[in-house]
């Protein structure tokens, strides 16, 4: 007989070793971390333990996880909140609040927000200014319907070098850049891409969760869209291109 032969009789006649008991005691196999043979019954014992043992570090990692995600969720809250209470300043106001609140609770270094169809004189600020027409549509459009994750090198679509532009707002940090997560921000007829940057390739990765990153592109939006009329209240127009 084979041994998948066997195995299968032996799985298909559970009560094989009820009517040759006495057989357990005289089989010997090899301990699985040493040279000597044991009994079937010590080394069953002993397979029942390394799983035991397997189970407790998958909770640990679970609960581990699990407190993780409830650190996460609280700092989402709080800057939600943050977002709440500065509904009324200037659009320039807020995302600014918005990147030191990222550095500072979020541990993100680095940090860049472009904008389309916003109040420009709201708006106006270093690393607040207007998105390129084509690049605009992009970030308008499907491609970014979710949070990209990911190195930034050589990402483009639709011929829009994505990568190389969005790097550049970074400046001399650029080249040391590895990862990056970029964020679709819609606002009325209005909007922009929010990036996040870091020097840790694992940072921001391709698969991750993007569930807290799509909540606050939602929620920076909500807080951006009365920007998006215009000083005059009137709808602002789409991205060119």
């Amino acid at each position: 007989m084979s041994p998948d032969a066997v195995a299968q009789y032996l799985q298909h006649n559970p009560r094989f070793f009820e009517d040759y008991a006495d057989l357990m005691a005289q089989i010997f196999v090899p301990h699985p971390h040493g040279g000597r043979a044991i009994s079937l019954p010590e080394r069953q014992m002993i397979t029942l333990r390394d799983k035991v043992r397997s189970l407790e570090h998958t909770l640990a990692d679970l609960i581990e996880t699990g407190r993780s995600n409830d650190a996460l969720s609280n700092r989402m809250h709080a800057l939600n909140l943050a977002l709440l209470s500065a509904a009324t300043e200037a659009p320039r106001r807020v995302i600014a609040m918005v990147e030191a609140r990222l550095v500072e609770d979020f541990a993100i270094p680095h940090t860049a927000f472009r904008i389309w169809g916003l109040d420009a004189a709201g708006a106006a600020a270093d690393r607040v200014i207007a998105l390129d027409d084509d690049l605009a549509r992009v970030v308008a459009s499907d491609y970014f319907k979710h949070p990209y994750c990911g190195p930034l090198a050589g990402l483009e679509h639709d011929g829009v070098p994505i990568g190389e532009r969005v790097g550049a707002w970074f400046g001399e940090a650029q080249g040391h850049l590895k990862s990056a997560a970029l964020l679709a921000v819609r606002a009325g007829a209005g909007g922009g891409l929010l990036a996040l940057a870091s020097e840790d390739e694992h940072r921001f990765y391709a698969g991750m969760g993007t569930l807290y990153l799509e909540r606050l592109a939602e929620s920076l939006g909500a807080v951006l869209t009365p920007a998006a009329a215009g000083t005059d209240g009137a709808a602002a127009p789409a991205p060119a291109g």
